[in-house]
């Protein structure tokens, strides 16, 4: 089917001598790549691609009108599985990460039920999850493995997760205040006890879509590309581009039904070419009303139960962004944001760059200063890029959407850009 019309959008657009453990617990202070990876995983929501089977023949619609009809779908009853698929290129931390887990070498012996530390899985690889929803009120999400399932719960007040694996469950009690904000699968679960559910990790098309959308705005393209299928759907293929050159967004694509307007399938490739970064979609969708037992949950006998408020105590709840780079929780790449304290945004739109100052100026430690082992700074090697410019020497770290540029002298540079966008940005600045 031919192309349809185009419409652009209006409005607002992250020493080692004690052996390999002892070692390991040092690096990983100065591994500033995880900022990196922080960015890339709350930026998931900026973008993903759109595998179809058909191509049905349905009446033109424009952009604009598309758009509308996403904005004006009221369905919120609905239950399927959902396939997500995620290629950030973040390199795996290996025994590190494992080190620093809940439970591990370095942790602090959270539960393994954990919403903040399970639900951000979903981040990097392939998944395949079970949802379901009932109003604002009820919704579940289960992560399927080949011999086990991860379930978090949403009804009413209450919020359970549940590790079949391990046994161990987790339980929080909402904020009632906040609920017409929990839409997105006890999204906001647990706020009463400080301790969220993350944010940063869309579960459904629906929630991916809502977020890049938006973010459009003047410096963004709207097109709608002819038509597909998906989980046995008609649906209306939305593509969404960046105007500007530097981004590392090359377009998103997602799927909508012709009959209700839900977003069924969401995918963004990067403007580099190759395969999609995220690529999530129904594979099965029904729009009748669940099971009420979907939203229903009792822990089996003997299984371990962690409080909300017993997991505040074991360690921080919901390390965002703010934890890893300062000031990047209110960069709020491409949403127009102007920043705060410490940060400075450059540009607008999918060119958005957020300047960081670092506490005390200080760019990134060095095995030369002596405050880095010997297996920090390889690894640090091996993950970026030495740069050099008018504001003078820095390393630029790598992600396949977000790429974060540190100066020597503390200032960090961070983006859903090229390595060139952020060089050209350093320089400008100095």
């Amino acid at each position: 089917m031919a192309p349809n019309d185009s419409a652009e959008t209006n409005g607002g657009t992250n020493g080692g001598t004690r052996g390999p453990a002892a070692g390991r617990r040092k690096a990983a202070r100065y591994i500033v790549p995880v900022a990196v990876a922080g960015v890339a995983a709350a930026t998931i929501g900026l973008v993903p691609a759109l595998a179809s089977s058909g191509d049905p023949d349905l009446p033109k619609i424009s952009a604009q009108k598309l758009i509308e009809k996403i904005a004006a779908s009221d369905t919120e009853q609905l239950s399927g599985m959902v396939k997500i698929s995620t290629d950030l290129g973040i390199p795996s931390l290996g025994g590190l990460a494992e080190s620093f887990a809940p439970g591990g070498a370095g942790g602090k012996g959270g539960s393994s039920a954990d919403p903040q530390e399970r639900m951000t899985e979903l981040a990097s690889g392939t998944h395949t999850l079970r949802v379901a929803a009932d109003g604002p009120d009820k919704q579940r999400v289960s992560i399927l493995d080949d011999t086990s399932e991860y379930s978090l719960i949403h009804n009413g007040d209450q919020v359970w997760a549940y590790d079949s694996k391990s046994d161990q469950a987790y339980h929080a009690t909402e904020d009632r205040a906040g609920k017409d904000a929990g839409r997105d699968a006890g999204r906001d679960a647990g706020k009463k006890s400080g301790h969220p559910v993350p944010e940063g990790v869309p579960t459904t098309p629906k929630a991916l879509a809502e977020q890049v959308l938006k973010a459009a705005g003047p410096t963004t393209s709207v097109t709608v590309d002819g038509t597909a299928q998906v989980a046995g759907r008609d649906a209306y293929k939305l593509v969404v581009k960046p105007k500007q050159s530097g981004s590392t967004i090359g377009s998103v694509t997602i799927a909508v039904d012709a009959a209700n307007g839900v977003p069924l399938k969401f995918t963004m490739l990067p403007s580099s070419g190759g395969k999609a970064i995220v690529d999530a979609g129904f594979t099965k969708v029904d729009f009748s009303k669940p099971d009420a037992s979907s939203f229903t949950f009792t822990p089996p006998k003997g299984t371990e139960v962690t409080e909300a408020d017993d997991a505040k105590a074991e360690h921080k709840a919901g390390k965002g962004l703010g934890d890893l780079i300062p000031g990047a929780d209110a960069a709020q790449l491409g949403a127009g944001g102007k920043g705060a304290g410490n940060t400075k945004i450059i540009g607008e739109g999918w060119s958005t760059i957020a300047e960081i100052t670092t506490p005390g100026g200080t760019g990134i430690p060095s095995k030369a200063s002596g405050d880095v082992p010997a297996e920090a700074q390889q690894f640090l090697d091996a993950l970026g890029d030495k740069v050099t410019g008018k504001f003078g020497s820095g390393t630029v770290f790598k992600t396949r959407v977000v790429n974060a540029l540190m100066t020597d002298d503390g200032k960090v540079y961070v983006g859903a850009v090229t390595k060139d966008a952020l060089v050209k940005a350093a320089n400008s600045a100095s």
